[in-house]
């Protein structure tokens, strides 16, 4: 269970998407300087891109870390040149940010933009997403 409690001035949007007898698919979302229209769209890209951290600072360095040698082996196995490794490592890094990262990724409804440039002003507090079954 998750509970939101909206700090003075802010609004909290929700969504669930119930998945035709696989489960439910529910998300919370606070943000600051937003309307409920905004809470409500970054709610349902939270349910159909699933991020798991808010920023990139977000992500625990252990996690970081074991993601940087995964890359790193990958790419070294795809016969890249050794002074190339690191830079392409680092894009690579930044792919996987914007997997796993909300504000980083591309907006579902059009991913010419990222969910932070659709903020505009507004920001996320925090979010929560729960699925059942």
């Amino acid at each position: 269970m998750v509970r939101f409690e909206a700090a003075p001035g802010n609004v909290i949007g929700h969504y669930e998407h119930v998945q035709g007898g696989r489960g439910v698919n529910g998300v919370l979302v606070e943000l600051a300087n937003g309307s409920d229209e905004l809470a409500h769209d970054i709610a349902v890209h939270i349910a159909f891109a699933r991020p798991r951290y808010l920023r990139p600072e977000d992500v625990p360095a252990d996690v970081v870390e074991a993601e940087r040698k995964t890359l790193e082996t990958i790419t070294r196995n795809e016969g890249k040149p050794e002074q190339a490794v690191a830079k392409i490592v680092e894009g690579r890094l930044n792919g996987f940010f914007k997997d796993v990262c909300l504000l980083e990724q591309p907006y579902a409804k059009d991913d010419k933009q990222s969910i932070k440039q659709i903020l505009g002003n507004a920001s996320v507090i925090r979010f929560a997403q729960v699925e059942i079954g």
